[in-house]
């Protein structure tokens, strides 16, 4: 019988700089365990999970350093990092009436009646979007994020993100979870005019030169186990900038679930351990309100259950 994916401890996990140095550490409320006796590194910790888990249940209780005398850096280096789009339904129905110009509200409540029915017929019988992001572009939950000064159209999705703890190809949406160590926050920001080509129009979306910009996607604050972290489709997406909510939303506003994104990205690709599945963004961002990241700006994104981070934009110099 294969071990299962199960504990009954409640900590979380994370990467902390110590003289200088990346260490992984196990958190329980505000105190960190150094776990370098056990593993090297957070990576290594994921490629191993089944073992690990019985570990770092009895290392729930140890001694360690106070959380608050840390930095905190991203909780680890993804291998993979698959990407998911147009996976909220009310988000996908801004982004598609920001596109359009209307002569009247009548018109715009048309538009939106007629691309939600689009998508409650792709939820009923489609497939997940995917694409594949860069491990690079992986930035720590408190960094500060240089704007490129090539755009002045940044773009906020705070997202849920599903950390992969064990292999995983061709599984059925009945096993994916399974194969979920845990899950974090991710920040998968997107510069808006780079994402259509405009030279090629043919070609469609770009999402590399979109988003991966160094920092363009802050991870963490930590890794939390899927068996603390509850129902991951009942979990609140919220963001603020500078205070002001922007994104407030239910997991259940998806459109393709946690399960069904996993077993899709394990279709094609072979799932490793300490692979990010990044599962969409809720509405609210900046291109349905034309109002975009700018120099100075606070970002605040928290998962129910899953912790804080907070990013401070800085104009490229």
């Amino acid at each position: 019988m294969e071990a299962s994916l199960t504990s009954s401890a409640r900590f979380a996990l994370g990467t902390f700089s110590v003289d200088g140095k990346p260490v992984p550490g196990l958190v329980v409320d505000d105190r960190v365990a150094d776990l370098r006796g056990h593993w090297p590194s957070m990576e290594a910790l994921l490629a191993g999970w089944d073992e690990a888990l019985p570990v770092l249940d009895g290392l729930a209780g140890s001694a360690g350093w106070p959380l608050s005398d840390l930095e905190v850096l991203a909780p680890f280096t993804p291998g993979q990092v698959i990407q998911s789009g147009a996976n909220y339904r009310t988000h996908v129905v801004d982004l598609a009436v920001a596109h359009r110009e209307f002569s009247d509200p009548a018109e715009e409540a048309a538009a939106r009646a007629e691309v939600g029915a689009m998508m409650d017929r792709r939820a009923a019988e489609g497939t997940p979007y995917l694409f594949v992001g860069l491990p690079g572009a992986v930035g720590g939950p408190y960094d500060d994020l240089v704007l490129p000064g090539y755009s002045d159209r940044h773009d906020w999705e705070l997202e849920l993100a599903a950390v992969i703890g064990r292999p995983a190809f061709r599984v059925t949406r009945e096993q994916a979870l399974d194969h979920v160590a845990g899950y974090t926050i991710c920040n998968d920001v997107t510069t808006r005019d780079l994402v259509f080509r405009q030279d090629m129009k043919e070609i469609g979306t770009d999402w590399f030169r979109s988003k991966n910009a160094p920092g363009f996607l802050p991870l963490g604050p930590f890794l939390v186990p899927a068996h603390a972290a509850g129902d991951p489709m009942d979990l609140q997406v919220t963001l603020t900038v500078n205070g002001e909510v922007m994104q407030d939303e239910s997991t259940k506003d998806m459109l393709f679930d946690v399960a069904a994104l996993v077993s899709a990205a394990s279709q094609i690709a072979r799932l490793r351990p300490g692979d990010l599945i990044l599962t969409g963004s809720p509405a609210g961002n900046g291109m349905a309100s034309g109002r975009f990241l700018r120099d100075g700006d606070v970002m605040e994104g928290t998962i129910t259950g899953l912790g804080t981070q907070r990013v401070v934009c800085r104009a490229e110099s």
